[in-house]
């Protein structure tokens, strides 16, 4: 017993000690020098906005609308990819976007991906094949930076899992290029957006490198859909949603499958409990002689 009490003690004092000793210097620094103070951006930052309706993969019932998933890789094909690589992503999975076999393969033809020439061996661009992934832009980091203001366009395979609220940011994102509101100007009258960049109020630091790049009517839908800014930044939102996690769907079906029979079995084994063990209990008033 004493053995026992001396070790809970003593497991106690070094949790103890453990924790004065990571919360001590915090202290001190807030001591002396208070809490740090917000950037001067921080007035101007909002916080990230969804559709009206919300998207239809939300929710443990949601599912893909296959028509915007395929309005979203139109903007990515016509818009993004110029700047913004999708290298986790082969053109044969665009099939389960609805696309025919035909479909992709002539998709997949309409882009250049790096080769190889067979008769010497030397680097050539060629048509790409459905087993190809998206290719990248740029031939490297340097030229990237070059043709965008010194800041590498990430790639957009997994940008909505890589951000925090991802799906709602990249919709944020696409329509905060607006004016700077006076009020806010005059919280933080040193803030200035510098040449080469652009003000968006969803941008983590305000200013961007990435101009606006969904004004009204940039893409025209094969469907009929009216391109305004927002539409653009719903369909591409959801594109990227699938293109970082094709299997999303099929994971909450699954997830209410294993639900169900977790439920039925629990059921059963109530049921179970029930019929084996019911007549086993001692009756009210009985006296236990053992």
């Amino acid at each position: 017993m004493t053995i026992r009490l001396g070790a809970i003690l003593f497991g106690l004092g070094l949790t103890a000690v453990l924790l004065l000793w990571s919360l001590v210097p915090g202290v001190g620094i807030l001591a002396t020098d208070g809490f740090p103070e917000k950037p001067d951006y921080y007035a101007f930052q909002e916080k990230n906005i969804a559709p009206e309706g919300g998207f239809s993969f939300e929710g443990p019932l949601g599912k893909w609308d296959y028509q915007q998933l395929q309005r979203g890789y139109q903007v990515y094909k016509e818009v993004c990819s110029a700047c913004h690589s999708l290298k986790f992503v082969a053109f044969r999975n665009l099939q389960e976007l609805g696309y025919t076999e035909a479909e992709v393969r002539k998709e997949a033809s309409e882009w250049q991906v790096p080769g190889i020439d067979p008769k010497d061996g030397s680097a050539i661009s060629r048509p790409g094949l459905p087993t190809d992934m998206f290719p990248n832009p740029y031939a490297n980091d340097v030229e990237a930076r070059a043709f965008n203001n010194n800041a590498i366009p990430p790639d957009l395979s997994l940008i909505t899992k890589a951000r925090g609220d991802g799906v709602h940011y990249v919709y944020s994102l696409m329509q905060g290029y607006n004016e700077v509101d006076p009020e806010d100007q005059a919280k933080s009258p040193d803030f200035e957006t510098p040449d080469g960049l652009y003000f968006n109020e969803y941008f983590y630091n305000i200013n961007i490198a990435m101009a606006p790049q969904l004004p009204n009517d940039r893409v025209t839908y094969s469907d009929g859909t009216a391109a305004t800014t927002e539409q653009m930044s719903q369909d591409i939102a959801a594109f990227l949603t699938w293109a970082g996690e094709p299997s999303l769907i099929k994971r909450k079906q699954t997830g209410l499958f294993v639900i169900g029979f977790l439920l039925f079995a629990t059921f059963l084994g109530f049921m179970s409990y029930k019929t084996i063990w019911a007549s086993k209990k001692p009756k009210k008033g009985a006296v236990d002689l053992v």
